[in-house]
């Protein structure tokens, strides 16, 4: 998962994609938000809808299923509000307040919306549902942007695709347990809870959208990853999916108590308020309250704002996700666990000096950067042991990629096994083509080829056979999982599960291959130290 500087370098890096890579955007996948004239209608339990039909996939948008939050700030969600008529389903809804962009979207309190994509209505056919949770850390997002359009992933496996939005930040994570006040003691998971009445709605309409409510699907990238490895602790979750897909997202543990309630602090303060002014809080203007998430993290090295996130509150969230060990209630879960082998370049590629950095600048580009209290020195001897032939920016984006969220999947990985819970463990090494393919295997590459959605603004794959060939076999592989609980097929060598002390890892390249502890001397390297979750402490 992304610390909030992360976030921020995340959004804009997404927002710069479409258009400057100079690459070919013809493709044999379906433009992602392509539709046609031809209306669509279904029922939900507030009401008629009416959508579209894109290229035979019909694609409901702007589905509410809760009411307008802003008259429950802090506060589980109620039903959404009943409506008349046939509602206009084909827009997308507000996305949560968040600073900066929302992926196009104008913010609101209102903003508890899903969209659906789905080959058939109300025939019977029980497909396998796929339920995607965007990334963002737990700052920004929505499930609306060009890249998480499910048409394609419709058509390649008859199966269903849901997006969602949920309160995010201060309104979605804000812990609030402290201050004594009835309304808001679960405001702390407050957007966790969003993701389960989601789940609930997904459960009450899948005979409807022509899914099955027995097999949800899970799957999200980066944040969205982590939001999975948190439901998959939370009692009030069990059940409600049945796999789980997490690329480059891990939540070990939460946010304590304590640590959760100095921030909330600190962001009071900002707010000229004391804990027990709730009334004073739930009246305050949106605008205001974001304003105060620009407070500095105390616990970070780096200037950034105030860590959001999930909360070891004791009423929704009663244990660690991945600590001491992997989660009971979902031992029965087929699980994917993913990350790419360059994370860091899409946030410190920003950054052009990174790309020609000398020896003597590596060192203090390590102290800033790698996000673990090792020496730089001995992480660049190790790093130059292992690959004598690296430059120092090779060095310096291995090494931050290794050092930050990386090892949270291991652990992930290796709690599963020792669980005995089945897990498949991914490493994405394909190279993106575009800035002469200094990028590489940077994070958020994986969403465009699982989605199958090469040709979506925002995708840096490119579109000739190669990434097709890439997009096909890891959009197979999250099909497989959903229809199976087994991401093999016919497009990839035999998958392994993930044991001790193998590691079985598929490595995703134009070669695609199982390894066994890909990067082992990187694992054993951070392994030194202990793991702590960034904001967490």
């Amino acid at each position: 998962m992304t610390s909030s500087l992360d976030t921020a370098l995340r959004r804009r890096f997404l927002a710069q994609l479409a258009g400057t890579s100079g690459v070919a955007l013809a493709s044999a996948c379906l433009p992602a938000g392509a539709t046609t004239a031809q209306a669509t209608s279904a029922t939900t339990r507030s009401g008629r809808i009416a959508g579209r039909v894109d290229h035979g996939i019909h694609v409901f948008r702007g589905l509410p299923y809760g009411a307008d939050t802003a008259t429950r700030r802090f506060q589980r969600a109620l039903r959404e509000t009943a409506w008349s008529g046939v509602r206009d389903a084909t827009r997308l809804g507000a996305s949560a307040p968040q600073r900066g962009d929302a992926d196009g979207q104008p913010v609101s309190e209102d903003c508890l919306f899903l969209n659906v994509y789905t080959p058939a209505l109300r025939d019977g056919g029980r497909r396998p549902i796929l339920f995607y949770i965007h990334g963002g850390g737990y700052n920004n997002g929505s499930g609306s942007h060009p890249l998480y359009d499910g048409v394609n992933l419709c058509r390649r496996g008859d199966v269903v695709v849901v997006t969602v939005n949920h309160r995010l930040n201060a309104f979605g994570y804000l812990y609030l347990g402290e201050s004594g006040d009835g309304r808001v003691m679960d405001a702390g998971n407050i957007g966790q809870l969003d993701l389960i009445d989601a789940l609930h709605w997904v459960r009450e309409h899948a005979y409807e959208f022509g899914g099955d409510a027995g097999n949800v699907t899970v799957f999200g990238q980066s944040g969205g990853g982590a939001k999975i490895a948190t439901l998959m602790a939370m009692p009030e979750a069990d059940g409600l999916f049945h796999k789980a897909m997490t690329m480059s997202g891990q939540q070990v543990t939460a946010a304590g108590p304590r640590a959760a309630a100095q921030r909330s602090a600190l962001f009071l303060a900002e707010l000229g308020l004391r804990s027990g002014d709730i009334d004073t809080l739930l009246a305050m203007p949106m605008a205001r309250l974001l304003d105060a998430t620009r407070v500095r993290d105390p616990s970070r090295a780096e200037d950034t704002s105030l860590y959001f996130g999930p909360v070891l509150d004791a009423r929704n969230l009663h244990r660690h996700p991945f600590y001491p060990d992997a989660p009971a209630q979902s031992a029965r879960i087929p699980m994917i666990i993913g990350n790419t082998r360059d994370e860091t370049r899409a946030f410190l590629g920003n950054d052009e000096a990174n790309f020609s950095l000398t020896w003597e600048q590596v060192p203090q580009k390590l102290r800033e950067q790698q996000y673990v209290d090792l020496s730089p020195e001995v992480v660049i001897a190790e790093y130059r042991r292992l690959y004598p032939d690296y430059t120092p920016s090779e060095v310096f984006f291995a090494a931050t990629t290794a050092g930050r969220s990386w090892r949270g999947a291991i652990i992930e990985a290796e709690e599963r096994a020792k669980q005995g819970a089945p897990a498949w463990v991914y490493q994405l090494d394909w190279r993106s083509p575009v800035e002469g393919g200094r990028l590489r295997a940077f994070h958020t590459l994986d969403i465009p080829l699982v989605f199958d959605n090469l040709a979506a603004e925002g995708s840096k794959t490119g579109a000739d056979a190669r990434a097709r060939a890439m997009a096909a076999r890891m959009s197979a592989a999250l099909i497989a999982l959903a229809r199976h609980g087994d991401p093999n097929h016919a497009g990839l060598p035999a998958w392994a599960p993930y044991t001790l002390p193998q590691r079985q890892t598929m490595v995703f390249d134009d070669e695609s291959r199982m390894q066994n502890d890909p990067r082992g001397g990187e694992r054993s390297l951070y392994q030194r130290v202990p793991f702590i979750q960034r904001g967490t402490m």
